[in-house]
């Protein structure tokens, strides 16, 4: 298992990590397989989109912002119920196809760390699978 940091710098952001999994896998030295992206965070997710237009991950966290408010009158003590509500809807991981030694991502497609209850410093677990 390979794991890497992840900084944020708001309390809601995506931060690209396509190039730090790509080398992850590289390192791994498994050339066909899968690879498992896993956060152990509750207030942080793991997915993939589009990485070439920006305003993509800006409409992702504007809606998600919408969809599940900061302030909804939850009763969790800690006052960042809509981190969890949000990770729960996005997912702590994902599972990656590996061919020739990389992710098999679509022209568009890249990996997003998503911050919920930040700015933190964050874990992120790469596991490399062979077949």
């Amino acid at each position: 298992m390979i794991t890497i940091d992840v900084s944020s710098r708001r309390q809601v952001e995506m931060i690209d990590v396509t190039e730090q999994v790509r080398e992850s896998i590289r390192q791994s030295n498994i050339q066909t397989g899968m690879a498992v992206i896993f956060t152990p965070h509750t207030t942080a997710a793991v997915t993939i989109n589009e990485n070439a237009d920006p305003d993509v991950v800006s409409d992702l966290v504007m809606e998600l912002n919408k969809i599940v408010p900061f302030d909804d009158h939850y009763r969790h003590a800690e006052g960042n119920s809509a981190a969890h509500l949000k990770s729960s809807l996005v997912s702590a991981s994902e599972t990656i196809i590996v061919d020739g030694g990389a992710p098999v991502l679509g022209t568009w497609q890249g990996i997003y760390f998503c911050e919920f209850d930040g700015p933190r410093r964050r874990k992120l677990h790469i596991q490399v699978i062979g077949t």
